[in-house]
């Protein structure tokens, strides 16, 4: 399990191991660290190396960076950019011999400009943990004046990024980020980790505290969630799935879902639906029993529409919803849900569905507007975070990194998950995740686990389904219980 800590929590471990230590020992660890990382990263040993150093304890690292690297081979210049540097690590740059400058407001001198556009790597040191998200002013054109062939590592996180990862904004993109023991939200969170790049972990002694602000279930963990059946479980035992999806005019969302849940090893799935999802199904999914009976869960809206689906579908649907069963809502069952349950419930939108839900909800965006698009794409998780808390009920945002929000009352940390290959961006995939999920919510997975595990399992069946190329929905559906299988045997 990978787990990262919100910047307070971060801030009372590093104190606690610094005061054991002599001065500027951790920072001597994490500087050593980085020196080593960036110097594999340059070719032969040799190369041009532009160091943006800030005013705090990332720019610090930077510039004792700067000194070791600094060589016969290697030409190394420190540019200043925050309104005061790091004293010891400017001394032992400047001792070592690296090039200063300084380009701490307005724009840059052209020999700083030049530096950046023929940089074999850029060490980005301009903000820390403490930073706002955005860059200065003053930096704000610094990601275009990069060359295209420099190698970009950051200390700690990209500059500009928000350190929780709550928010989108501008930013330095990283081709590798390196951070000192404990990851922090923005490594994982989706506005922030696709300017992560490749995340590299050094040790400088600093042992994880208890309560993380972020996990991500790793393939060596599947193995002790996935409900795996026992010599004496019958259908039953195993969980018996509950489906309301698709209509007479979407008629693969039944397909894709039930596929899904049968392959991910439900002990039995109950369909709901018109006859023609019904006729398809009867063909496709032999094993598939329809109409309403004893189930442990339900997955609901996957291909429906409301003001489409039949009478039986929306009294099954508010039924459901009505009992003690858990319940998943995808797609247009997002439309039935306006207050909260008493049962575990797991809402499965992507960023458009968020916005309709959350609007209906009567959230509000900045300065009490109405919710736009903008609003959700500039902070997902927190308007999912408003969301689950208003409903009682555990959010999956889909995205290229998948985010599992549980209300504020459970004290369950956010799950992200960035498993699945760019190809699984296609129609259907939603119906296939739903499948999977609703499978584990009738396995017993409580909510957050199964967005999360699903999501997983979601993405390895999508790069099984076709490695490195597009992929269809079909593919994945018929691809988990293969997925499933090969997680189960990654060691621990």
């Amino acid at each position: 399990m990978m787990r990262a800590y919100n910047v307070p929590t971060v801030r009372a471990a590093e104190d606690a191991v610094r005061a054991q230590l002599p001065d500027g020992e951790l920072m001597s660890r994490a500087a050593a660290g980085l020196a080593e990382v960036a110097a594999a990263r340059l070719e032969d040993e040799s190369g041009r190396v532009v160091v943006l150093a800030g005013s705090g304890d990332n720019g610090g690292d930077a510039l004792f960076a700067a000194a070791t690297l600094t060589g016969d081979d290697v030409n190394v210049l420190a540019v200043l950019v925050g309104r005061t540097a790091h004293e010891d690590g400017l001394a032992a740059a400047r001792q070592a011999g690296v090039v200063v400058a300084e380009w701490r407001e307005g724009t840059p001198d052209p020999a700083v400009v030049e530096a950046l556009a023929g940089a074999d790597l850029v060490i980005d040191g301009i903000l820390g943990i403490g930073g706002r998200p955005g860059l200065p002013e003053h930096l704000r054109g610094l990601p275009e004046l990069i060359g295209d062939e420099a190698f970009v590592v950051s200390v700690d996180l990209p500059s500009g990024c928000d350190p929780e990862g709550l928010v989108r904004s501008q930013s330095v993109f990283a081709d590798e980020t390196v951070t000192f023991s404990l990851l922090k939200p923005v490594h994982l969170m989706p506005v922030t980790e696709p300017a992560v790049g490749l995340l590299t972990v050094v040790d400088i002694g600093v042992p994880s505290p208890n309560d993380a602000a972020v996990q991500r279930i790793s393939y060596s963990d599947v193995a002790g969630l996935w409900p795996v059946p026992t010599p004496d479980d019958d259908k039953y035992a195993r969980g018996v799935l509950g489906v309301v999806a698709g209509g007479e005019h979407y008629t693969g969302a039944a397909v894709l879902s039930v596929t899904a849940a049968v392959t991910a090893g439900v002990g039995m799935v109950r369909y709901v639906g018109p006859p023609a999802p019904t006729d398809l199904l009867r063909s496709a999914v032999p094993e598939a029993v329809f109409g309403t009976g004893r189930v442990q869960a339900w997955a609901i809206g996957s291909g429906l529409v409301v003001d489409d689906a039949s009478p039986e579908q929306l009294q099954v649907a508010r039924d459901a919803l009505a009992s003690d069963q858990p319940v998943l809502l995808d797609a247009g069952g997002l439309d039935l849900i306006d207050a909260a349950r008493s049962a575990p419930t797991l809402l499965t939108p992507h960023a458009g569905e968020l916005l309709r839900l959350a609007g209906r909800l009567g959230i509000r965006g900045e300065g009490g507007a109405d919710l736009t698009a903008r609003d959700v794409h500039h902070a997902p998780t927190v308007i999912a975070a408003q969301v689950a808390d208003r409903l009682d009920a555990t959010v999956l945002l889909k995205g290229s990194v998948t985010a599992v929000v549980s209300p504020s009352s459970s004290g369950v940390p956010v799950l992200t998950q960035a498993d699945a290959p760019s190809w699984l961006a296609t129609a259907g995939a939603g119906d296939v995740l739903a499948g999977v999920c609703g499978a584990l919510l009738a396995g017993g997975v409580d909510p957050a686990t199964a967005g999360a595990l699903g999501a997983l399992v979601h993405g390895v069946a999508a790069d099984q389904a076709n490695p490195g190329g597009p992929v269809r929905a079909l593919d994945v559906a018929h691809a988990v219980g293969r997925a499933v299988a090969q997680l189960l045997r990654v060691p621990d």
